[in-house]
């Protein structure tokens, strides 16, 4: 194994596309980005920033698009409302309503149009200056004790090249994402990336190990992207330029390895498993669960399944 702990700098930045236009969650979307919608009292997106900061990542740039200026604000001081909170002397919501604006430096780009995961981590290129760096996707939130974000940043340091997280999941979901053939190293936990599909068919997908949306990447993926023609979709795909990265000499930018995940991770890309996130997190609130759980349990007691609609 190539030595590359004295050549390369350690991660510092984390970027966080967050310029999709959220269709499956309309109308709700229609006028505030699904990144904002709420997971109990929070936006799914300051969950995103926290774990970015647990890592060690203190520069955070958010990839927007048009329709995004709560994200900035959400980020920025509230001058008037912690204005107002204090005057009435509630410290409490002054410290959460501050907590977003200190969470870190946070930068913004805009992706002038929808082209892709590999576009937006593109738009990247200029703040991340010839450094690895980290990708953290605003539809996976991952529970806040895994440590996963720091263990990858650990491996790609030790390592060198890139890292994605995999998670195993059953054949039939494997066309819902980007699944990789893998080889073992001296590590249980982490593997050499050999081979990445997006959305492969079922019967062709060369495992059920799949990408979860937490990657460190070498700076050299930024070439590759540039010359990655549209792929599934129409799109450009970073799941594309992983696979070439694969292939490389760690002094052109590889290999790709992957830390097998096997901890909680909440997708809030669907109406679904959002309703089952936020149920989760209230139910882990000590200062809701005392009344929310013995709800709960009531009101699904007493649902017969004969009147459910459908």
């Amino acid at each position: 194994m190539t030595d590359t702990r004295h050549s390369l700098p350690r991660v510092t930045k984390a970027v966080v596309p967050a310029a999709g236009l959220g269709t499956r969650f309309l109308p709700a979307t229609k006028a505030t980005p699904k990144e904002m919608l709420p997971i109990v009292d929070k936006p799914a997106i300051q969950y995103v920033v926290e774990e970015a900061v647990d890592a060690g990542l203190n520069d955070v740039l958010m990839v927007t698009g048009r329709s995004k200026r709560s994200i900035e604000d959400h980020f920025d001081r509230a001058y008037e409302l912690e204005e107002a909170l204090r005057a009435k002397d509630d410290t409490e919501r002054l410290r959460s309503v501050r907590e977003s604006s200190e969470l870190a430096q946070v930068h913004y780009v805009r992706q002038g149009e929808p082209r892709g995961l590999g576009h937006a981590v593109l738009c990247a290129d200029a703040h991340v200056a010839g450094e690895p760096f980290a990708v953290l996707l605003g539809d996976d939130l991952i529970g806040a004790s895994e440590g996963l974000l720091k263990r990858m940043i650990d491996v790609q340091a030790e390592r060198g090249g890139s890292v994605v997280a995999l998670m195993e999941v059953e054949p039939e979901q494997v066309s819902l994402y980007g699944c990789a053939a893998i080889e073992s190293t001296d590590d249980p936990d982490v593997v050499r990336v050999t081979d990445l599909v997006e959305k492969p068919p079922q019967e062709s997908a060369p495992s059920r190990w799949a990408i979860i949306g937490r990657y460190v990447c070498a700076p050299e993926v930024f070439g590759v992207l540039r010359d990655t023609p549209p792929g599934r979709g129409g799109e450009i795909q970073l799941t594309d330029a992983l696979r070439e990265l694969a292939g490389r000499r760690p002094d052109q930018g590889g290999p790709v390895h992957g830390v097998l995940f096997r901890g909680q991770r909440y997708d809030t890309g669907n109406r679904l498993d959002y309703l089952r996130t936020v149920v989760e997190f209230a139910c882990a609130r000590p200062d809701l669960a005392a009344e929310f759980v013995p709800w709960l349990r009531e009101f699904a007691a007493a649902q017969d399944p004969g009147d459910l609609p459908g």
